[in-house]
C-alpha cells in the first residue's frame, strides 16, 4: 500500500522519471473513490454568466459516460468544487454522484472526512485536478492525476497527467486508464459489443 502523507518532489526531468516511486497495477486496482474537481477538469474552465445572473457550463458526455461505467464497477464518485454552482448540482444528479460537495476552498480536509465516512484509507482514492487548491488532495491520495491544461505546479505532484484536457474527456481518460489497467474494462464493454 501506498503511504497517504507521502510528499513528493517535483523534478524538472523527464515525466517517466520525475516520480518518486512507481505506482503499480495492485496500487491502482485499491482504487474504490474517484473524487474530481469540476471547473478546469469537468469543463474546461469557462463560466458562462447570463444576464439574469444565472451561469452555464459545458460537461463533456465522454466524461459522463466514463463515470457511468466507473458505477458499474462498484466504484464511488464525489465531485470536490471550490465554487457554488447550480450547473455543477444538476450534473451531479444526472450522474447519480455519491457525493457533491461545492464551495470548498481548503480542499483536503473535506477529502480527509470524506474518506474517513467511506472507511477508506487515503491511498484507496484517486483525485483529478487542475489547480493550486487541488495540490494538496493530489499529493494525499493514492493516485493523483493532472489534466492537461494544469497548470505546472500540479503537473509536477502528479503521478499521471492526462493528454486531454479537462472538458475534452480528460475525466474519461482516466478512468479508461484505471478500468484497464487493474483488468475491468472490458467486462464493462461486453454489453456494447457483438
Amino acid at each position: 500500500m501506498l503511504d497517504a502523507r507521502r510528499r513528493r518532489k517535483p523534478s524538472i526531468e523527464s515525466q517517466a522519471s520525475r516520480i518518486d516511486f512507481d505506482i503499480t497495477m495492485a496500487d491502482l486496482a485499491d482504487i474504490r473513490m474517484l473524487v474530481i474537481d469540476v471547473d478546469g477538469v469537468l469543463t474546461d474552465g469557462t463560466i458562462i454568466i447570463n444576464a439574469d445572473g444565472s451561469e452555464s457550463k459545458f460537461f463533456n458526455s465522454l466524461d459522463g459516460h466514463g463515470i457511468r461505467m466507473w458505477q458499474r464497477a462498484g466504484l464511488k464518485v464525489a465531485f470536490l468544487s471550490g465554487r457554488e454552482s447550480e450547473p455543477t448540482k444538476c450534473r451531479a444528479e444526472q450522474l447519480e454522484i455519491d457525493y457533491c460537495i461545492q464551495d470548498c476552498h481548503d480542499k483536503l480536509p473535506v477529502l480527509e472526512k470524506l474518506l474517513e465516512q467511506q472507511g477508506l484509507s487515503a491511498d484507496r482514492a484517486a483525485y483529478i485536478g487542475d489547480d493550486l487548491t487541488d495540490l494538496p488532495p493530489i499529493r494525499y491520495v493514492g493516485f493523483g492525476v493532472a489534466v492537461a491544461n494544469a497548470v505546472d505546479e500540479v503537473k509536477q505532484y502528479a503521478d499521471y497527467v492526462t493528454t486531454r484536457c479537462g472538458g475534452s474527456g480528460a475525466v474519461r481518460e482516466v478512468i479508461e486508464y484505471i478500468l484497464k489497467n487493474t483488468g475491468r474494462w472490458q467486462e464493462l464493454v461486453k454489453r456494447y459489443l457483438p
